[in-house]
């Protein structure tokens, strides 16, 4: 007696593998604007700026002369700590990912790293724009209250171009931290580097400005500060933007390339 074993019928399931979706510029951008903050760095970074801006404005009230209560004295004074300290903000949104090897979720969700490294210069301007914003409307109440207690004239005096050029100035700050964050991915070092550029590199270039006749004429082409400087006195003229486009260019634009190339290429630790 024969025994037929039938074959089992074997079926052939297709498995469609469906991509994952990338994940929204404008979510990496909440995301990266949350990292600026959820830090206890960040926090009392953020912290300091709005301290620093109320003790700027009540210095104005307290010890400036009369003449000198304009809305240009409270912009100034309250934008000066800014000018400081924000642009540490835009270190640690670079350099975070690696002293906290955050980058490791980072790049591992978004593998593209030029999204998210492109989040972080969003925001770091975005950030650069709001605080200046925040800080002429703080030096408008600020004028307005010191003149009302002086019993005079509000003096406004400053246009929009002239309030248009700091804002330009603080965003190329902000744009100088992001650089050296990118190029050298280390907090501590950043920050030192920041500091020795923006403060002793910048008393040197005075001091040679003003001992040497041949650097004095090739100061404004060679020391980015120095170009920028010129945003703060007004509207520029040709040769002032011709500065700061060259200047920019060496001190900015040349390291931030090499600084990208060179992280998209790192390995994250």
């Amino acid at each position: 007696m024969s025994t037929i074993t039938a074959a089992p019928a074997t079926t052939t399931a297709r498995v469609e593998r469906r991509e994952p979706r990338p994940i929204p510029f404008t979510r990496l951008l909440s995301v990266e604007l949350r990292k600026c903050f959820d830090t206890r760095a960040g926090f009392w970074l953020m912290a300091s700026i709005g301290i620093a801006s109320l003790l700027a404005t009540g210095a104005v009230l307290l010890w400036a002369p009369d003449s000198e209560l304009t809305y240009s004295t409270f912009a100034t004074a309250i934008g000066f700590p800014m000018a400081i300290i924000l642009p540490m903000v835009a270190v640690l949104s670079v350099t975070s990912e690696w002293s906290q090897r955050s980058g490791l979720t980072t790049f591992t969700l978004v593998p593209h790293r030029s999204r998210a490294i492109a989040a972080k210069a969003g925001v770091t301007v975005g950030i650069s724009v709001v605080s200046m914003l925040i800080a002429m409307a703080i030096g408008a109440v600020g004028t307005v209250v010191g003149s009302a207690i002086l019993g005079i004239a509000p003096v406004w005096d400053a246009g929009f171009v002239d309030l248009a050029n700091i804002v330009l100035a603080q965003v190329l700050g902000m744009l100088v931290g992001f650089m050296l964050g990118v190029v050298i991915r280390n907090s501590s070092a950043a920050i030192v580097a920041y500091f020795v550029y923006s403060f002793a590199l910048t008393a040197i270039t005075e001091v040679l400005a003003a001992t040497q006749d041949w650097f004095s004429n090739l100061q404004p082409w060679v020391d980015f500060n120095y170009a920028q400087g010129a945003l703060f006195n007004g509207s520029l003229n040709g040769e002032q933007w011709a500065n700061l486009a060259v200047t920019g260019v060496v001190w900015l634009v040349a390291p931030m390339a090499f600084g990208l190339w060179s992280l998209m290429r790192s390995e994250v630790k």
